[in-house]
């Protein structure tokens, strides 16, 4: 194995054993059907994915593949129910719904580069990246924007509700047209991320009460300004031909930043937030003193 698919590999069993269970158990609101059960399995179909990652490809990593793509599938097809129930299309509700459909994507690139497939032309090395691409700047930086609108419902938390989905869009959209289009997605995604990074920042002051929660969410924040510049950095470099770091180097930099700066450290911040935050029992109702009539 290469130096990239050892890392690749490694960022990929992370996003699929502890990313998304951990990212689906911070989502309140209505549960449609079969959401606590696949939540509950999704160890169970997350292992074989893990298990494909680290065999060579074959028959077997192929099916391996495809377990896990089925349960990307059976996500993805939440997100329409959810909507059904919710009947909103609010900006973070945008984000989570990318979320929900995000794993599928990688899950199918997961199964073609496994069986040596170069789905819709592309080879099987930018297959491979495709796979933690959808799992951390899909999945996980779309459901953090969406997670980021409730607790700031300004201008400013509604453009990374729906820029952060929408430049993960134009991204995969430019794999299919040239590198301008997608330079075009990775000016939105950077835009919506370091929105993300200050307003996370801004969440910092406000709501964290522990030094631990205020650390987690300091390093996502800062981390996030370095590795969208170097993708950025990337994206300009390929459309234009100007000096940049190659894909091993942009992967190692931008891409594991991103995955245990950003996700690790913004997921584990908003668990505990939100244990805190569940913990929390309501205000009782006030009670009124009992006033006596005159006689």
């Amino acid at each position: 194995m290469t130096a990239l698919s050892v890392l690749v590999g490694a960022v990929v069993t992370i996003g699929m054993l502890w990313v998304v269970p951990t990212g689906l158990a911070l989502l309140d609101g209505p549960r449609p059907p079969g959401w606590d059960p696949l939540r509950r399995a999704w160890p169970l179909f997350a292992v074989p994915g893990v298990l494909s990652l680290w065999l060579p490809r074959s028959g077997l990593s192929t099916a391996l593949a495809a377990v896990y793509a089925l349960a990307t599938l059976a996500l993805a097809l939440q997100a329409p129910a959810r909507l059904f129930l919710t009947r909103s299309l609010r900006p973070g509700g945008v984000a989570v719904l990318t979320a929900l459909v995000a794993p599928s994507v990688a899950g199918l690139a997961l199964v073609a580069e496994r069986a040596s497939y170069p789905l819709f032309g592309f080879d099987l090395e930018l297959l491979a990246l495709t796979v933690p691409h959808f799992h951390f700047a899909g999945f996980a930086a779309a459901l953090v924007a969406g997670l980021l609108c409730r607790v700031s419902e300004g201008p400013a938390a509604r453009f990374a509700a729906l820029s952060v989905p929408a430049g993960t869009l134009l991204v995969l959209l430019g794999y299919f047209v040239d590198d301008w289009a997608e330079l075009a997605g990775a000016v939105v995604l950077t835009a919506g991320m370091t929105t993300v990074a200050v307003l996370t920042l801004r969440e910092r002051r406000a709501t964290a009460a522990d030094r631990l929660t205020r650390a987690l969410l300091t390093v996502s924040a800062l981390v996030l300004f370095v590795t969208m510049l170097l993708a950025l950095s990337w994206a300009l470099g390929e459309a234009t031909g100007l000096p940049h770091l190659d894909l091993t180097w942009t992967a190692a930099t931008h891409g594991l930043g991103n995955a245990l700066g950003f996700t690790v450290c913004a997921l584990l911040a908003r668990r505990r937030l939100t244990s805190d935050r569940r913990a929390t029992p309501a205000p009782s109702p006030t009670a009124h003193p009992r006033t006596e009539l005159p006689a």
